[in-house]
Formats: C-alpha cells, structure tokens, sequence
C-alpha cells in the first residue's frame, strides 16, 4: 500500500477507536494496547505534550553513566552510512526516554526539532503519547510506529522504529535505538535493520563482559591458588570469573551494597571481602546456609521494570524480574497457601496441562531466590513476609500480561475463571 493511503487508513483505525466507532480495520495488536494506556492515562490525542528538556549538563551526566556509550560508534557504524539516503536520523534514548544522542540528515533534523524529538527531550510514553521509543521501551520489544499509529496527531507525518538494547549481564533495560524520519521515508524493512543493530549492541556488549571477566580471573588466579579454603571471583554483578573448593557457578547474587571485610553471601554463607580491579574476592569462612529471608518486596507498580527485593539479617539484595517470573510471583503473593503447577498453570495459560513450562520457570526463580519460596504445593515461605507493591492505577498492573488471573485482577475481579 502506498504511504499516503495507509497514512489515511490509519487514521480512519484512529478516529474510530477514539470515538467508540467500527475500524476500517484493526490495529496492529502493540499499537492497540499502547493506545489503551494511553486512554486510561488521560493523554491528549490531539494535544502536543512535551516535558522540561534536560540542560546540557544534565544531558551530559546521564551520557557519561550510560552503558549505551560504549556501543555508541557501533550504532553509527550499523545505521548512519544509509540514513542520508534515507533521509531519517538515528536516536539513542536512555531507560527513562531521555534522548540521549541524534545524528543524520540535517533537514530531517530539523524537521525533528519542531515536533521536540531533541537531544534531552523526554519521549516516554506517558508524556508523548505512543511513539518508537517510549513504546518500545513499555513492551520491551522491537515497535514501529508510523503516521496515525502515534496517538498524539501532531506526530502524524512522522515514522519511527525502535529497539531496546538490554544488558546481557541481567537483562536490565538500557535504553532504546530509534530511527525516525517524515512519513514518506517508511520503508517496511527499517524494524528489522534497526533491530540487527540493537542485537548487535548487545553482543557488543556481552563481548566486553567477557572480557572484563577474563582480566579478573588473570588477576584472581594466583590468590586463589594460594588459599587453601574455599573462595571464588567475582565481578561487581555477581557473575563468577575463578572458584576454589568450591562447584561452580555462573552466578552469585551479592548483597545490595557491602565493602571489604566480613558479609554474609546468600549462596555461600559467611565470607570476607576483599577488593580486587573490577570486582571481589569472597574468602568463605563459615558453613554454608539457606538465604535467611525474612521479608521480600515485589515491585509491580511500574510497567516494564518489576523486581523482587529479599531483606534478611544480613542485608538485602534485589533482582529484577522477567515478564513471567513477575507474573509467577504475583500469583504466589495473592494464595498463601500455595498453588499446585496445574493450578498455577490454568491461572497463567487458562489451560492446566501446562505444568512441564510452570515447572521450568519457577525452578529458575527459586534458584534467584533461594529461601524465599518452598514448593509441593508452590509458596512463598512461611517464615516470609511478602509485601506487593501495585501500580496506583489496577489496569496497569502487568500491561502486557494475558494470564486471565491478572486480567481479572485488573478488573478488580476474583475466584477463577478465564476471561477471553
């Protein structure tokens, strides 16, 4: 279809799901859940919203900590040398929405100064309606948005694409790469190349943690070889880079914060922490023991960045959750008494044979959290105070979850049952 006509079809999707009447067609299903956030939220489809721009300062202080600026002249390698043809600018955008850095053609650059797309400029979702970044970064997938697919239709001659890019070491979320230009410019293959990009970011990525690993385990080598106990390397994140005496793992969580000297390890028990370049040596010096939990925080309240924070007598430590395992703990934290894999599993899929997938992901969780949860039947500890934190608003609880038991939690519904 041409642009120009698909421009004027979408509109017509638009106008009708803006005002309760029958769509020419349907929306594509990431633009048609982005547009209920957007409804439930109170943006304005007609209203051009933008939010104080970050000063030059700011703007620079968050470039300086983002793990994106490593990375940097491998985004330009991939997507610049064919944005001038295209005549599209490339973004990269931090975990909150923030541009963080643009480049490419300088009259499509303009063209994005008059729409507030600027380096500082904040483009989440919430603020500017539904657009390549601060959708991309909701879903936390890849997202195109083009022409009256944006919600707010001062952006209705535009079209974006983007990707979030993840940290391999914990899949947190780092920001996103865009590539946005006018609405004749959509060429259907931009998602995919933008993508390859990002993925290519994160191998990027990945390959420098390797690396790092690698230089502290040439410097752990020789301390561990003298040590006769049992002890193990580790980077700032936990993960394993040497081990002695002990089985390994790839790897350990640590306490939140701690510095050198005595700290009681989850997986390893009672340590001494000694500082190495890049990372800790933990020297384990009492019997190992279960995490002593006393208390764990499930997060939920913001959409896409959930996590599970355990308290006990030594500390505490935080893990943030993947989209199933937050929805494996939710339903954990609403039944005390503990749900067996088939019920977990109907509550999930609407569907109890599939206990084999149930299973798998909680085995995985229990590993993250030892101590917390207990199975036969599948429970938060009894010794575990949990506290669960909600959204404010119920329909935003878990956005993108189709497990029945949390749609009807968003309706503020009970008991069982699948709602299609």
């Amino acid at each position: 279809m041409d642009a120009r006509d698909a421009a004027r079809l979408l509109k017509g999707v638009r106008a009708a799901a803006l005002g309760g009447g029958r769509p020419p067609a349907a929306p594509r299903p990431e633009i048609a859940e982005s547009w209920r956030r957007m409804l439930a939220g109170g943006v304005h489809p007609d209203r051009d919203a933008r939010s104080r721009v970050l000063s030059a300062a700011e703007t620079e202080e968050r470039r300086q900590t983002s793990p994106l600026r490593e990375v940097l002249p491998l985004l330009r390698e991939g997507l610049l040398p064919e944005l001038d043809d295209a005549l599209h600018i490339m973004v990269v955008a931090d975990a909150d929405g923030r541009l963080l850095w643009r480049e490419g053609h300088t009259s499509i650059l303009r063209k994005a100064d008059r729409l507030g797309f600027a380096v500082g400029a904040d483009w989440d979702e919430a603020v500017v309606g539904t657009n390549g970044v601060g959708t991309a970064l909701v879903a936390r997938r890849p997202v195109q948005v083009f022409s009256a697919e944006h919600f707010v239709s001062s952006h209705h001659d535009w079209t974006c694409a983007g990707a979030p890019v993840r940290d391999p070491r914990d899949g947190r979320l780092l920001g996103v790469v865009d590539v946005s230009g006018p609405l004749a410019t959509m060429h259907p293959a931009t998602l995919a190349w933008v993508s390859s990009v990002a993925r290519l970011a994160e191998r990027e990525l990945r390959v420098r943690h390797l690396e790092s690993l690698e230089r502290l385990r040439s410097m752990a080598a020789p301390l561990l070889a003298r040590i006769p106990g049992r002890a193990v390397a580790v980077d700032a994140n936990g993960w394993t880079a040497a081990v002695t005496g002990l089985a390994p793992a790839d790897r350990i969580p640590l306490p939140k914060s701690f510095g050198p000297g005595r700290v009681w390890v989850p997986q390893l028990g009672d340590c001494v922490a000694e500082p190495l370049p890049g990372g800790w040596l933990l020297s384990v010096t009492g019997e190992r023991r279960d995490a002593a939990a006393a208390r764990i925080v499930l997060d939920l309240s913001r959409a896409g960045s959930c996590s599970a924070t355990v308290h006990g007598a030594a500390g505490s430590w935080s893990q943030e959750l993947s989209p199933r395992h937050a929805e494996l703990l939710f339903l954990l934290a609403e039944s005390p008494r503990g749900r067996s894999a088939a019920e977990l599993s109907a509550e999930l899929f609407g569907d109890p044979t599939r206990t084999v997938t149930v299973r798998a992901e909680l085995s995985r969780v229990r590993r993250r959290l030892a101590g917390v949860l207990t199975h036969r039947p599948y429970r938060f500890a009894g010794d575990v105070e949990v506290e669960l934190i909600r959204p404010a608003d119920p329909a935003a609880l878990l956005p993108h979850s189709t497990a029945p038991a949390v749609i009807r939690a968003r309706l503020g519904r009970t008991g069982p049952g699948v709602i299609p």
